[in-house]
């Protein structure tokens, strides 16, 4: 079982992408939910701490969420966070590169099948 207290930051350009997340999030039974409009946005906020999950976008502007996951996996304070990239796009080359970055097969995951991959 998850932990409902598990503080979440969503980073997305699209704020109404980062509410959909956070709708889903909220009927999942979390209700601890930041967001972040890009990379450079997300890594401000992650460096105050606190976050035990993180849901990406991959393409964003100033920093996207490939970029992200690179800065994030070569920071031993934040290494082991579990991130989730979300894309519209499910290109062969995007998943060795995300693989390539540090995410997990499991942690890579089209819009279309956000649900099922929080809970995993």
């Amino acid at each position: 079982m998850a932990d409902k207290e598990l503080k979440f930051l969503v980073v997305d350009d699209f704020s109404t992408m980062r509410r959909i997340v956070r709708n889903l999030l909220k009927e999942l039974g979390f209700n601890n939910v930041e967001e972040a409009e890009d990379g450079v946005d997300a890594l401000n906020k992650l460096q105050a701490g606190g976050f035990g999950f993180i849901i990406s976008d991959w393409n964003m502007p100033n920093m996207d969420g490939l970029e992200l996951l690179k800065t994030i996996r070569a920071d031993s304070a934040m290494s082991a966070l579990p991130v989730l990239m979300v894309t519209a796009e499910a290109k062969k080359e995007n998943i060795i590169a995300a693989a390539q970055a540090g995410a997990r097969r499991q942690r890579l995951c089209r819009k279309t099948v956000l649900a099922p991959a929080v809970m995993s």
